[in-house]
C-alpha cells in the first residue's frame, strides 16, 4: 500500500507506536517497540522468544498504532520474519543508533544484542485508518 506524503514524513520521524500481535487465546498482546520505515514497509526487532516474536511465528497478522496528540495512525498488516543473524544484528544496530545515538547503541551492542538471538520483523501495510494527518 502506498503512503501518503504526509504520512511517510511521519514516519521518518523518532516515535513510539505500538505493535499488536495476537495471542494463542485470541487476545491482544502490545509492545512499545523501535522502527523505520523502508520504503512503503516497516522495519522492527525483537530478541527471539519474546511474545510478540511467538505469536507472528504462528499468526503473522499485525498491527501498529502511533499517537501524536490528537492525530492517530494505525497500520493494519502482515509480516515476514527474518531470522538471518547478520542481518537482524546489523538492524538492531541500526534501529538502536536511530534511538539512542551512536555512542549508547554502541554500549547496548556490546551488553546485550549481540549476546541474543535476534529477529528482524518486515510489516507490510494492507491498510491505513489515519486522523489528523491531510
Amino acid at each position: 500500500m502506498e503512503l501518503s506524503p504526509t504520512v511517510r514524513e511521519y514516519l521518518a520521524q523518532t516515535n513510539f507506536p505500538v505493535l499488536a500481535t495476537i495471542n494463542p487465546n485470541g487476545t491482544p498482546q502490545q509492545s512499545v517497540i523501535w522502527y523505520e520505515r523502508v520504503g512503503d514497509q516497516i522495519l522492527m526487532n525483537t530478541r527471539r522468544g519474546r511474545r510478540k516474536d511467538r505469536n507472528l511465528v504462528r499468526d503473522p497478522r499485525a498491527s501498529l498504532c502511533f499517537v501524536d496528540g490528537y492525530r492517530y495512525l494505525t497500520l493494519l498488516g502482515e509480516v515476514e520474519l527474518i531470522a538471518d543473524q547478520a542481518a537482524a544484528q546489523a538492524d538492531i544496530r541500526r534501529l538502536a543508533t536511530r534511538y539512542n545515538g551512536p555512542e549508547k547503541a554502541e554500549q547496548q551492542m556490546q551488553s546485550q544484542f549481540s549476546r541474543e538471538e535476534r529477529i528482524t520483523i518486515h510489516f507490510s501495510i494492507r491498510r491505513i485508518d489515519a486522523s489528523g494527518f491531510d
